[in-house]
C-alpha cells in the first residue's frame, strides 16, 4: 500500500506535457509528413497538437486522468476515492468545454486515447483518415 507522503511525490511527477504517448504520436505523424504546432495557448484547452493549416486540434489523453470507458480508465484508486471521482469529473467536464469552445471557433477536435496508442498501425490509419478528412486550407 501506497503512504500518502509516496502518492503525493509519485503523482507531482506526472507530467502534463512532453508525456511518453505524447511523444510517440508527434514521433509518429511527423514521420508522416505533417507538421504541427505544440500546446498553442491560444487555443481552447491547449491542444497538445494544432495543426492551424487545416484547423485541427489533437489531444493525446491518458486513460486513468481523462475517464475513459477503457479498462485503465474505469480504474480508481481506493484511497481518497471521492477526490479521484470529482477530479477525474472535473478533467472530463473541461476537455468538453475545451472541445465546444474549438468547435464554435470553426475547430475540429480528436482524442488520441493512451490505450489506443498501442496498436501502431491502427494508430497510423486513424491519423491517415483523420489528415485526409481535413486538408489544408487555401488562400
Amino acid at each position: 500500500m501506497m503512504v500518502d507522503a509516496m502518492r503525493s511525490r509519485t503523482m507531482r511527477a506526472v507530467k502534463s506535457k512532453d508525456t511518453k504517448p505524447e511523444l510517440m504520436v508527434r514521433s509518429l505523424i511527423h514521420g508522416l509528413g505533417y507538421r504541427f504546432r505544440l500546446h498553442r495557448r491560444d487555443l481552447p484547452g491547449t491542444p497538445d497538437l494544432a495543426f492551424p493549416s487545416r484547423r485541427l486540434a489533437l489531444f493525446v489523453h491518458g486513460c486513468f486522468w481523462h475517464g475513459h470507458d477503457c479498462k485503465r480508465g474505469a480504474r480508481m484508486p481506493k484511497a481518497n476515492n471521492g477526490y479521484w471521482v470529482a477530479k477525474i469529473d472535473r478533467n472530463r467536464q473541461r476537455d468538453r468545454e475545451a472541445r465546444l469552445a474549438l468547435e464554435t471557433m470553426g475547430w475540429e477536435s480528436c482524442i488520441l486515447w493512451e490505450c489506443e496508442l498501442r496498436d501502431r498501425e491502427n494508430l497510423r490509419a486513424k491519423v491517415i483518415d483523420l489528415m485526409s478528412a481535413r486538408p489544408k486550407l487555401t488562400g
